[in-house]
């Protein structure tokens, strides 16, 4: 730019700019009912807004997920306490949910890993491969035949007739 510039040409705006003078006596009623708006609707709503949320900043609580205290086995429960009785079930259905997740997790990894190798995935995910047999068959010792309707009285009968099933076992193999 020429050290000589034309100041016509670049008029600098005006610094202050003109308030338009009012030509009637009469107020507003648009403004009038701006501010009885915001007195009567907005300053309440805000006020309370702000009070909740000073009270929640004081307690922040995080919520990763829920969390369970554990409850007695069903074996643990007294017999006519229909109260435990459906706590114990609840708390079943929660480690089943849980040990579903498990598996769809471990199965999830061998997927990508299978998918990760290619063809030497034999090699490189035998790894994972054991993990998911271990886990599936503890899914199904604990789990399997109740199908969809399975409860916790029926699972802990499946696991009392394992247990007798191993004990038998082991005294027909020490008789031998």
């Amino acid at each position: 730019m020429p050290e000589d510039s034309d100041w016509e040409a670049y008029k600098v705006p005006p610094t202050r700019t003109p308030v338009s003078e009012r030509t009637t006596s009469v107020p507003n009623p648009v403004n009038f009912f701006q501010t009885a708006l915001s007195y009567v609707i907005d300053a309440p709503v805000t006020f309370v807004r702000e009070w909740i949320e000073r009270r929640q900043a004081k307690n922040k609580f995080y919520y990763y997920h829920q969390k369970f205290h554990r409850v007695p086995d069903l074996s643990e429960c007294l017999e006519g306490d229909y109260l435990c009785y459906y706590e114990a079930e609840a708390q079943w259905r929660r480690d089943r949910m849980v040990d579903q997740e498990i598996v769809e997790i471990v199965r999830e990894r061998l997927g990508a890993c299978k998918q990760r190798e290619g063809p030497n995935q034999f090699q490189n995910c035998a790894k994972e491969m054991e993990l998911l047999a271990q886990v599936t068959k503890a899914y199904q010792d604990r789990y399997g035949d109740l199908g969809f309707h399975g409860n916790a009285r029926t699972c802990l009968m499946k696991q009392k007739h394992r247990m007798m099933e191993e004990r038998k076992a082991a005294q027909e193999k020490e008789s031998e």
